[in-house]
């Protein structure tokens, strides 16, 4: 990878580097790096990306699948804060993979990536995820072949030995992996700079300013947008350590229920969000999952009373419906603000949104009674013709392998057959 240092415009490489002592900061994508494609068109190499998020509790579908298919249907409540990339995404129902009934309610998460048959029970061994599938093929072209991120310590990804990939659920830790390098005694030293606010961007500081230098002013002002989020995301870390070492304020009476960190979900939700941003954006990896999952407390959304996965099990009571649908508009307004941030970063004459296929959605179709069936999922950017809504057989439903193998022949990987498989493409997406 090149640094710098040995910088000309017609030298500069999509795998330039800013690197200072112990910190190796990837750069976005540059009309200046045009000339490495050979003439080529502005967008000509544009790496293609997938990212999956899987919500382990579900979604109300009422509240986020529309009653009509095609392109004419009524927005739900869900999709009404997603209003502004309607356009941008189709939605999906009567999809699923097939045979899913498992150890328990839940373990068809351990499947949606992979789709394979009853998972946990008796004999059970997961075969390799789509996302893992990808690394194998296209991982060697990014500094970090894949993450596999969530808010817990278990991901989606699953080798093809059926064994599952740890999931890295702190951003600094993310951050760390991305932005930071060399010696174990430099990157404790970095870590312990930005625990006291200071930037990684003070040690590349004359290295982006060379850079900088040798840029137009189109590029220049891409590279400062990209330094002011590095800058920007390294405060809301050292804010979310700060929060957390603050002493508890000292209360009268019996003792309450714990409030932690965690039970803000959807400031972490937000904030490993960023740092995929950040990821795509810098070319670290093309390949990211993130298992969104859930909690059994209570989390820190404005008018909700009950625990998380109570609500989840509402049995069409409807003031527990009433709530859930507070939380999960949040999670809607995350994923908002998530593609609000990747259409604002150019990658020649396209965004990375329309670069990046964006997976999201969850392995119950209803929750409430654990079902696998009708799973509630859209598809966001990555270049298909979208503003629909794909509405399949309810009762025979379409595998939803199919839309894997589709995803895997957009990445360049040539593939007729993946999990429970029958087709090479869903219907109506193109």
């Amino acid at each position: 990878m090149k640094s710098v240092n040995v910088l000309s415009r017609h030298q500069l490489s999509r795998r330039t580097l800013l690197k200072g002592a112990g910190v190796a900061l990837s750069i976005p994508w540059l009309s200046a790096m045009v000339p490495a494609f050979a003439k080529e068109p502005a967008n000509a190499g544009a790496p293609k990306r997938f990212v999956a998020m899987c919500a382990g509790l579900g979604f109300h579908k009422p509240f986020f699948i529309p009653e009509a298919a095609g392109r004419d249907y009524k927005l739900t409540r869900y999709l009404e804060i997603l209003k502004p990339h309607i356009a941008d995404l189709t939605v999906f129902s009567g999809m699923a993979h097939q045979e899913q009934n498992g150890a328990n309610g839940h373990t068809s998460e351990m499947t949606w990536l992979t789709a394979a048959k009853h998972p946990g029970l008796a004999g059970f061994r997961n075969t390799i995820s789509v996302d893992q599938l990808m690394a194998e093929r296209i991982g060697h072209l990014t500094r970090v072949p894949y993450l596999a991120v969530s808010n817990s310590s278990e991901s989606m990804s699953w080798t093809a030995g059926g064994v599952q990939i740890p999931g890295e659920s702190s951003p600094a830790r993310l951050f760390a992996q991305l932005f930071i390098d060399g010696s174990p005694s430099e990157v404790k030293a970095n870590m312990r700079g930005l625990q006291r606010g200071r930037s990684v961007l003070d040690t590349v500081g004359g290295e982006a300013q060379k850079l900088n230098a040798s840029l137009g002013h189109h590029d220049q002002a891409k590279l400062d947008q990209y330094l002011t989020s590095v800058r920007e995301l390294e405060l809301r870390l050292t804010q979310a350590q700060e929060w957390v070492q603050k002493p508890k304020p000292k209360v009268e009476g019996s003792q309450p229920k714990d409030i932690t960190e965690k039970r803000d979900a959807i400031a972490r939700i937000r904030l490993m969000n960023e740092m995929i941003v950040l990821a795509l954006q810098t070319d670290s990896t093309r390949i990211i999952t993130y298992r969104i999952g859930g909690m059994n407390q209570i989390p820190i959304v404005p008018g909700v009373t009950q625990d998380w996965h109570n609500l989840s099990h509402h049995g069409q009571d409807e003031s527990k419906i009433a709530e859930l649908g507070l939380i999960e508009a949040e999670e809607f307004s995350a994923l908002n603000d998530f593609m609000n941030k990747l259409k604002q970063v150019q990658e020649g004459n396209k965004t990375v949104f329309d670069n990046t296929a964006i997976l999201y959605g969850s392995n119950l179709g209803n929750a409430s009674a654990h079902d696998w069936r009708n799973l509630p999922l859209l598809l966001a950017g990555g270049g298909f013709k979208h503003g629909q809504h794909l509405a399949f057989d309810a009762k025979n439903n379409l595998p939803f392998s199919n839309l894997f193998v589709q995803l895997l022949n957009r990445m360049d990987i040539p593939t007729e057959h993946f999990g429970t498989s029958t087709a090479t493409t869903v219907p109506g997406l193109v």
